[in-house]
């Protein structure tokens, strides 16, 4: 229970279908030195316990600090200083929530955790012991894309009793039920360290250096940026040169680590490095008990590119089992290094993998 309103709706409709169950509060961050944005973790705290409460079920507070510093936050702050995009949410699914707090449940007695993930985990046909993960019922919401990396293991352990609902019609219950939480809003912050922007977060934690933005379609040098660690791939705002006279914006295009350059161009299909048909990716996590394997030709699956962009078709050739080519019919934009990829068969997602 995060003290949101997703976690506290999923906990009562387990409570009313006559799940015996606990709420657990997952203390990850605590910004001790104030150093960046506003981390409300003692009123999600409060708010969880009000809301565990209110359904009469037991509340613990679960401290995970030092295993997510080492497995999420060590993660971000490497992957941006080598020039990389991290994802901090799929890794805190796989590494936190469906990791070290899955274990933990375990170990205290309980069979499964279950999330406020907009999500869905149905059993497979013929197969009692394996299971499907489908988006979830609210196109606008579903959240299927941050599970990519689980395995069929964390997947047999997951309960995502919110999946089947829209957002307005969990409100709904929340309002109805009385619940603390009904009105209160999402969270858009970093998973579980709070309000923060990415932009503060990094300022605070990785050291500046600098490099020139280049043009990279003339190398003209445009002017001088503060670290690549604040640019990803396709990025369109805060870059620090001005528009053309023709009102043309520039994006940013590729990152060049020998001279520390921001390689910068306009937005269109023949920017240089923006758009691709084909992409490597490595890391490959797989739910299915019966994943690709290599040499055995091409897959047409499809996938998506990144959070809220919808399905695309793609072909997947695994080059071995942990490192894939994936090919598209038509150019993809800003597929930044680090970033997520995840792989689905219709509604049913399958895995994922990491872009090289």
């Amino acid at each position: 229970m995060s003290g949101g309103v997703d976690s506290s709706v999923a906990a009562l409709m387990l409570r009313d279908q006559g799940v015996p169950i606990e709420g657990a509060y997952m203390k990850n961050w605590i910004n001790e030195d104030n150093i960046v944005g506003d981390c409300p973790w003692e009123q999600d705290i409060a708010d969880a316990r009000h809301v565990a409460d209110q359904l009469s079920i037991p509340f613990r507070v679960v401290n995970l600090m030092e295993e997510y510093r080492e497995r999420v936050v060590s993660y971000l702050l490497d992957g941006y200083s080598s020039g990389l995009t991290p994802n901090p949410d799929v890794m805190c699914n796989r590494e936190i929530k469906f990791g070290v707090l899955r274990q933990w449940a375990l170990d205290q007695g309980f069979s499964a955790v279950a999330t406020g993930h907009y999500a869905r985990r149905a059993s497979l046909p013929h197969s009692r012991d394996h299971f499907s993960l489908l988006e979830g019922v609210d196109p606008n919401k579903d959240q299927s894309y941050f599970l990519a990396m689980l395995s069929q293991e964390q997947l047999r352990d997951a309960r995502f009793p919110i999946g089947g609902l829209l957002k307005p019609e969990l409100r709904a219950l929340a309002r109805r039920a009385g619940l603390a939480t009904a009105d209160k809003k999402d969270s858009q912050g970093i998973c579980f360290i709070g309000q923060v922007k990415m932009a503060d977060f990094l300022r605070a934690y990785v050291p500046d250096a600098p490099g020139p933005i280049i043009r990279a379609d003339d190398n003209r040098v445009l002017g001088e940026h503060r670290g690549l660690h604040f640019f990803t791939l396709g990025q369109r705002k805060g870059i620090g040169v001005p528009s053309n006279t023709d009102n043309k914006a520039y994006v940013v295009v590729g990152k060049r680590a020998s001279d520390r350059a921001l390689l910068v161009s306009f937005d269109e299909l023949s920017a240089p490095g923006l758009f691709t048909t084909e992409v490597t990716v490595h890391g490959l996590r797989w739910n299915t008990p019966a994943p690709p394997q290599p040499g055995s030709g091409a897959f047409a699956l499809e996938a998506r590119v990144r959070y809220r962009d919808p399905r695309v078709p793609i072909v997947l050739t695994l080059e071995s089992t942990d490192s894939a080519r994936v090919t598209f019919p038509s150019p993809q934009r800003g597929l930044a290094a680090g970033q997520i990829i995840a792989f689905y068969e219709g509604e049913r997602l399958i895995g994922g993998g990491v872009y090289a």
